[in-house]
């Protein structure tokens, strides 16, 4: 019989930011049926992810927080540590996209996305990394990077240009902090079944486009994201760093 001890999550605290639907609710869920407490942030109402949560009997605390400020972000993960506990893994999955051809993207545009998916993102890790190295605790981050962490896309310059970042600093972190216990990974997650996609999910033609080129042949849901995430949270990724997973059905491949 397999030892599947490896892959549980019993015990720990990990954050999920954006939890309240699509990708970071089915993390959440994940995560929690992998044995931790959950802590939900996010700007809406988590009571579906909290419902979700309570059937699987799991520990789930959630958290109001505007991550587009930076300052709110860090506030928020010093008062989580402060009055939950020390924090053994961060899934930085809160994201914003706005469309527009390259000619017309606004300067707010761009600063919106990028405070929210890529500045917001690096400062919760390193409030995660200054409060794990000071303890000298282990911990577990994992970004949610995108299929645009290495494809250009169209119509979603800000969008691309956070998400590359996202790798990119996922790859730096874990050069500085592989060496103090502190594994940094990514997760690029392709076509998922979220609020998201609902529209391009609609479109027969271009769900038949975006079909024909996953080997899978479907779409993903969220919960296959939050598997992925849960291994890397768990001791059976503890030689893992700096990678980045892509759960794309075989998109990448074709």
């Amino acid at each position: 019989m397999t030892d599947l001890s490896a892959f549980s999550l019993q015990g720990k605290t990990v954050v999920v930011t954006g939890a309240n639907t699509g990708i970071g609710q089915g993390i959440a869920v994940s995560v929690g049926r992998a044995g931790a407490r959950v802590i939900g942030v996010g700007r809406s109402s988590m009571n579906e992810t909290a419902g979700l949560l309570a059937e699987l009997a799991a520990p789930f605390v959630p958290v109001q927080a505007d991550l587009s400020s930076t300052s709110a972000a860090q506030a928020m993960f010093d008062a989580v540590w402060d009055q939950h506990g020390p924090v053994d893994g961060l899934v930085n999955n809160a994201g914003i996209i706005r469309r527009a051809d390259a000619v017309d993207l606004t300067e707010a545009d761009w600063d919106d996305v990028m405070d929210t998916n890529l500045k917001s993102m690096f400062f919760l890790c390193q409030a995660l990394g200054r409060k794990a190295l000071a303890a000298n605790r282990p911990a577990r981050i994992v970004n949610i990077a995108s299929m645009l962490s290495f494809q250009g896309g169209v119509r979603v310059a800000s969008y691309t240009a956070s998400k590359s970042g996202v790798l990119g600093i996922t790859r730096l972190l874990a050069n500085e902090w592989a060496a103090r216990g502190i594994n940094v990974n990514a997760i690029a997650p392709g076509y998922i079944q979220t609020n998201n996609t609902a529209a391009l999910r609609a479109d027969p033609e271009r769900s038949a486009a975006i079909l024909g080129r996953i080997p899978a042949g479907r779409w993903g849901a969220p919960a296959d994201i939050g598997e992925a995430a849960v291994f890397l949270l768990s001791n059976a990724a503890n030689y893992m760093h700096g990678a980045v997973i892509p759960v794309d059905g075989g998109w990448l491949a074709r």
